[in-house]
């Protein structure tokens, strides 16, 4: 199994579900750390009626392993909140934040390349070729390397129970049947299939770093920039320099931008334009900034 051990260090909080691979990670992580280094968090998300069960058992296996857990309630989500599963995904990370160290979650190959195929339906551009990284700021991912095979069979190897969460398999959660449904059709085409997918995203990323070069010499260090100079670059640059303009104003992703970048690159001299993910394009004398959508309530 190859894990990323240059990404485990200390302190680390490990996102503790109870699973296979967080079960995995958890133990890799106190094998090359040691217990005094990591804290395990679970976050019961009051989805399930037997969510009491999966804290105690995570309970057990930290204080098998020595290791601190730190468990935190946060649901169930009140009517209105959408995708569940996102919610339960910002709670979780939400929760990591308040924690000292890197956030260690258990993304294996295998989500990988549930998330390409899941990123590649659900929403166009090169950004859903690259998966996720090994390093997002605090949040690292050592098991990127290692199949849900091979995690099962490191538990197993290792005598760690580990619990299967129900929602995993669930055709009412588009990740469930990308998993279930998707994967093997795609595996029935090419038996290499899954490893192409990784081989795939691994050369895009790496592509990527030498195309943000260039779109990082195009639009200089700060955050504004002429139009007339997107507009003398080739047009994919300069659609990629608008939405990377964008983010590095507001501090965060807006992938909307992108699609909307013609329109930008067409404003006239002093102009302004919503373009959605609470992004705002504004052009003064022809030098385009962004700033944040304001507020409809």
């Amino acid at each position: 199994m190859r894990v990323d051990g240059s990404l485990l260090r200390g302190p680390v909080v490990v996102m503790f579900s109870g699973g296979r691979d967080s079960t995995c990670l958890l133990h890799v992580a106190v094998s090359s750390l040691g217990p005094g280094a990591v804290t395990a968090l679970h976050v019961d998300h009051g989805l399930r009626p037997d969510s009491l069960h999966d804290a105690a058992h995570c309970v057990r296996i930290a204080s098998s392993l020595e290791v601190r857990l730190v468990t935190e309630k946060v649901g169930p989500p009140g009517a209105g909140v959408g995708n569940i599963q996102a919610w339960a995904r910002s709670a979780r990370y939400a929760a990591a934040s308040r924690l000292e160290g890197d956030i260690a979650v258990g993304h294996t190959a295998s989500d990988q390349v549930e998330t390409i195929l899941y990123r590649l339906a659900a929403s166009p551009g090169r950004r859903a070729l690259l998966g996720m990284s090994p390093r997002e700021g605090r949040i690292v991912r050592p098991l990127l390397g290692a199949t849900r095979t091979e995690t099962e069979a490191y538990c197993r190897d290792h005598g760690l129970p580990f619990l299967d969460d129900p929602a995993n398999d669930d055709p009412s959660y588009a990740r469930a049947r990308v998993r279930n449904d998707v994967v093997p059709a795609f595996r029935s085409v090419h038996p290499a299939a899954e490893a192409n997918v990784l081989r795939t995203a691994e050369l895009l990323r790496d592509e990527a770093l030498a195309l943000d070069a260039v779109v990082d010499e195009l639009l200089g260090e700060g955050e504004v920039v002429a139009l007339a100079r997107l507009r003398e670059a080739h047009p994919a640059l300069a659609r990629l320099a608008v939405r990377r303009l964008a983010e590095r104003t507001l501090a965060a992703r807006a992938p909307r931008v992108l699609s909307r970048a013609d329109e930008v690159l067409a404003l006239g001299p002093d102009a302004a334009l919503d373009l959605g993910d609470g992004a705002r394009a504004r052009v003064r004398a022809g030098v385009l900034s962004f700033e944040r959508s304001p507020s409809r309530d």
